[in-house]
């Protein structure tokens, strides 16, 4: 990447940012709930698009980590009272170890049987939530009590329930995860990243440890999947067992790909555009999924590469 693009990249990130800064003040309540619900996702979409659109490794299975995040941080407030950075701190390295310990192994595999593996394991995880529903409470899930979700700031008390705190707070996370790819894609292992979803063979001829880069890759979209699950446990303060399922796993997979794999900001366009649709149309009718099912059809048709993917291919080449 020249510094020419990062320089513009790093611009319309920051942009957007500060343009979601400046929406709080403007939107409803409701509104401001969503749109906090939609950047968490983002940032969950952001880590998936770091495997997918990166290095080319298609998962199947990302709600295993979302998952992941979303348990370790609710299950440390709810039964050993841990405070919300402690939580959160403790998802983080749980997702991190989690993602660690199965990439070593999925990635041994290849393609088609890289997904069904990492499908494999999701299912694993989402089993394992419903058996010890003794800690867990299985499909119903566990509400975090309200006085647990209180931070103490100095003199001062934060509480995470409030619209503002919340949406800011997603904000935050979203501009870190936003700012961490990009770095990562900036020095010398985002280009090897790349190289290796180009031509995994010339990467490997030139003397690369392809095994190595997938892994780290791999790492980081695994934390930042944990990371999302994690804030979106603690800052609705519910946890349960739906996070956990394939569902999870293809609604990341559509978010990416209908704003643009391998885009930084395509991610969080494909959650605002399919959370705002899913959320109007279903004012209007009880078909809602068939609508959007043919309004997905038709953007696919028109932006094969996703909406920033294509913009990018055809008018806007320096767009990460």
């Amino acid at each position: 990447m020249t510094a020419s693009a990062f320089q513009k990249n790093l611009a319309l990130t920051l942009l957007v940012l500060a343009a979601l800064l400046l929406l709080q003040f403007v939107l409803p309540e409701y509104h401001v709930l969503m749109a906090t619900r939609m950047m968490v996702l983002a940032v969950f979409a952001v880590g998936f698009n770091a495997l997918l659109g990166y290095i080319g490794l298609l998962s199947l299975g990302h709600a295993m980590f979302f998952a992941c995040g979303l348990y370790a941080a609710g299950l440390s407030v709810y039964h050993f009272g841990f405070s919300l950075p402690t939580a959160f701190g403790v998802s983080l390295i749980a997702s991190a170890v989690l993602s660690l310990v199965i990439g070593a192994i999925t990635l041994r595999t290849i393609r088609v049987s890289f997904m069904i593996v990492t499908l494999m394991f999701a299912q694993v995880g989402y089993l394992a939530v419903l058996y010890f529903a003794e800690w867990t409470n299985g499909q119903e899930g566990l509400s975090l009590p309200a006085a647990a979700r209180q931070m103490a700031l100095g003199p001062w008390t934060l509480n995470i329930a409030d619209a503002a705190t919340r949406y800011n707070i997603a904000l935050a996370l979203l501009a870190a995860s936003l700012g961490i790819l990009l770095l990562y894609l900036k020095g010398t292992r985002g280009r090897v990243a790349t190289a290796i979803r180009d031509n995994e063979g010339r990467t490997e001829m030139l003397g690369f440890n392809v095994f190595a880069a997938k892994l780290e890759m791999f790492v980081v979209s695994g934390t930042l999947s944990g990371a999302a699950g994690a804030a979106y446990g603690l800052l609705f303060g519910y946890i349960g067992a739906t996070f956990a399922s394939f569902q999870y796993s293809i609604e990341a997979l559509l978010f990416t790909l209908l704003g643009g794999a391998g885009t930084l900001l395509g991610p969080l366009i494909g959650v605002v555009l399919m959370v705002a649709m899913i959320d109007k149309l279903s004012e209007l009718t009880s078909a809602y999924f068939l609508v959007i099912g043919v309004v997905l059809i038709a953007l696919i048709l028109w932006f094969p590469k996703g909406i920033l993917g294509t913009i990018r291919e055809r008018w806007a080449p320096w767009i990460l």
